[in-house]
């Protein structure tokens, strides 16, 4: 199964749908493809489509996927990296009028420098990323947490000595 994910921003992002839909029509794939749409209007007869659910619900489908296609947002991203998903990710850009300004871009444009993720940045190619996806090994993520948090009680702990 492909999950697409869209995230909960308030533009349309139908550019991402249209080029998956477009890629079953033309048989490149074959699988159930599932889409979490947000706010955009889109109907499908080829792709199982819904707003939002419960993070539960959510969790199961990210679970089952083989390939996750989403959009530039770090939360989704690092949602598939974390469950181990081969992620496709997509910028919403402003001159589609998809979000405000075009930091998706770098955001993406990062996580496939690092060897996490692989870009779609020309969506009639879509079947391309989807066949390279095929042998894909991504870097596995390794969360930062742990050291963010020693970082801050060690400030906290030195500043209190102060």
């Amino acid at each position: 199964m492909i999950l697409v994910t869209l995230g909960t921003q308030d533009k349309d992002f139908s550019r991402l749908l249209k080029a998956v839909e477009k890629q079953i029509k033309k048989g490149n794939i074959k699988e159930k493809v599932i889409a979490q749409i947000g706010t955009t209007k889109y109907e499908s007869d080829l792709m199982e489509t819904f707003d939002l659910i419960p993070a539960d619900k959510f969790n199961d489908l990210m679970n089952q996927c083989r390939i996750l296609i989403t959009h530039g947002g770090v939360g989704s991203i690092l949602a598939g990296l974390k469950n181990g998903k081969k992620v496709i990710a997509a910028a919403r850009l402003s001159k589609y009028r998809e979000h405000v300004n075009d930091h998706q871009l770098q955001i993406i444009k990062k996580f496939t420098k690092e060897g996490y993720i692989l870009e779609l940045k020309d969506f009639d190619k879509l079947d391309k990323i989807l066949k390279k996806a095929e042998t894909f090994k991504p870097k596995k993520y390794v969360s930062n947490t742990s050291n963010m948090v020693k970082l801050i009680e060690d400030y906290i702990d030195n500043y209190d000595k102060k």
